[in-house]
This record gives C-alpha cells, sequence and structure tokens, in this order.
C-alpha cells in the first residue's frame, strides 16, 4: 500500500476507535500529517488530557507516551514503537537524582519533561524548554535547585536567572550534531536570515542565536516577525512543521545532521497497525503516576 491509502486506513480505523493521533513536531511528515494534533510534547498531552478519547496514538517518544498516560487515566495510551525511547531520558535515573539530594540535601529537584515516569516521581517539579525559568523561580529565593537530565537547558537557564543550579550531565544528542561552523555556514547562505535555536543546544551554539526557543515558541517567532527566511537549530523534522504552519516563509535546517533516529521510528505502517491491534500499551503504575503528576501539576501552574 502506498502512504496515501495507509493514511486513509488510519483515519477511517481512528474513528471506529475512538482514537485521538497525536504528532510530535519531530515526526516524518506523513505521520504529522495523519495527526489530530501537531506540538511538542506537552501541548500535545494537554489537547488529550482535555479531550479524554478513549484511545491516545502518541506518534513521538517514550517518556512523551507516559506523560500522556499520566494526565490521561482514562485513556487507553499507544506507541506505535517501543523502542522509540529518548537517549536523554535515559541518561538520568531515580538513583542518580536520589544520589544528587544526598550531595545537596536542601535542594529542590527540577526535572525537565524529557525524563522518565520514575524521575518525575522523585522530583519536587518538571519544567518545559518554555517555562523552565518560571518553574525554578516559583521556589523560595535562595532555594539551590538540582536539574536535569539536559545540562544544556539547565545552563542556559543559569545565564537567566541568579538562582544557584546544580546540573546533571544529559544532553540531547540530536542537538549536539549541531555545530557552530553550522551556524557560522548557514549565516552566509542565508543573509539575512534570522537564527532560532533550541534551549537544548550548546552554549557555543546558543551564543551565535538571535532566538532561543522551544518548538512552539519557534512557530509564534516565524510568523511575528518581519523576517522571511529562518534558520532552524533543531530537529530537522521541524522544518517541515514551520512550512506547513507559516506558508509564504523560507526555512532552513542549522543542520541536517540533527536528525533523532528514534522519533523517525513512526511509520504509517506502524501508527496503523497500532490501532488495528490497540498495541504496545503505555502503563504507568498508579503509584508512580501519582507522584509524577504532582510534579507534572507544578509545571503546568506555571505555564
Amino acid at each position: 500500500m502506498g502512504n496515501d491509502e495507509i493514511a486513509e486506513k488510519i483515519l477511517t480505523l481512528k474513528e471506529e476507535r475512538e482514537a485521538l493521533i497525536l504528532a510530535h513536531n519531530y515526526q516524518r511528515p506523513e505521520v504529522q500529517d495523519v495527526g489530530d494534533f501537531r506540538g511538542d510534547s506537552l501541548g500535545l498531552s494537554r489537547q488529550a488530557s482535555e479531550i479524554k478519547p478513549k484511545v491516545i496514538v502518541f506518534c513521538g517518544v517514550h517518556f512523551m507516551a507516559e506523560t500522556a498516560a499520566i494526565l490521561s487515566p482514562g485513556s487507553t495510551v499507544l506507541l506505535p514503537d517501543l523502542e522509540a525511547g529518548c537517549p536523554m531520558a535515559d541518561m538520568m535515573t531515580p538513583e542518580d537524582v536520589e544520589q544528587m539530594k544526598r550531595e545537596h540535601p536542601n535542594a529542590a529537584v527540577v526535572t525537565y519533561i524529557n525524563s522518565s515516569a520514575e524521575v518525575k516521581a522523585v522530583s519536587d517539579a518538571c519544567c518545559t524548554s518554555a517555562n523552565a525559568r518560571k518553574v525554578i523561580e516559583s521556589f523560595p529565593a535562595g532555594q539551590e535547585i538540582l536539574f536535569g537530565p539536559d545540562q544544556y537547558l539547565g545552563h542556559y537557564v543559569s545565564t537567566q536567572t541568579d538562582r544557584t543550579i546544580h546540573l546533571w550531565r544529559g544532553y540531547c544528542p540530536s542537538h549536539m550534531k549541531i555545530l557552530p561552523e553550522d551556524i557560522e555556514r548557514a549565516r552566509e547562505e542565508h543573509p539575512g536570515a534570522e537564527v532560532m535555536v533550541h534551549p537544548e543546544s550548546t552554549p557555543d551554539v546558543i551564543e551565535r542565536a538571535d532566538a532561543v526557543l522551544g518548538t512552539a515558541g519557534m512557530i509564534r517567532r516565524a510568523r511575528e516577525s518581519n523576517a522571511t527566511e529562518f534558520i532552524v537549530g533543531t530537529e530537522v523534522g521541524m522544518v517541515y512543521r514551520l512550512e506547513r504552519d507559516v506558508p509564504g516563509k523560507r526555512f532552513f535546517p542549522a543542520s541536517r545532521r540533527a536528525l533523532c533516529p528514534n522519533m523517525k521510528r513512526i511509520t504509517l505502517e506502524k501508527v496503523l497497525w497500532s490501532l488495528e491491534e490497540l498495541e504496545p500499551r503505555i502503563i504507568v503504575d498508579p503509584d508512580i503516576a501519582g507522584q509524577a503528576k504532582k510534579a507534572v501539576d507544578r509545571m503546568l501552574a506555571a505555564v
């Protein structure tokens, strides 16, 4: 079957299953096209929790589907490929958090949404790339912060606040592939283009950018800016989302090496199979989900 025929079958079966298909901005173009909603991990989970569908098909990676399951306990949550994980999320375990707590017993734990349910469950709050500073500053003045798993997002936030932040040493392998020389080359090739980079980027990439934004912020910036061309410093799938949502402007990836192989594991065939079989299901232990939801709720209060 071709993509059009598979997509038609998906849309038909979606109605029968009373399912909602969520597609992250880094997904393949054809997978984004069958999504009911496209966006970042938190935005998609919030959409699902408001609609309360019987079935959620999360076209993303494992921690995203877990977050959807935490926020939508009454829905069956499917991840079309169980091997679609997040290397950054895997770089921090609950045991790592406990070790940091022993080293800094008076510090509060703020973890990036890109973390496992088990890590969220031992955290005081979660955050997104967009509201990390706001979450951190929601704690009392002088409160030390333990932040993970992404050291680069944490470092960027540390330049925006006077709080003392202790960083875990995780990172996003895809964003690590964007180099300072990529930004410089792109500026030479597209003079006048605005450079937008994700805060998961390294500091030497961030200092060369015009704007440091999460994926939702990139869409807003592209719509509101007078610029007509943009260099996009994040996973390459974001370029398709921008081209689709902001027609009339041009977008260029800062580096075509910045590709997440786990995001690309989801295919139309796997989405169709997942709807047919209602598998693989993402189930979070109720006790872990309950503790994790407290950290997620504190994040949502700061959005």
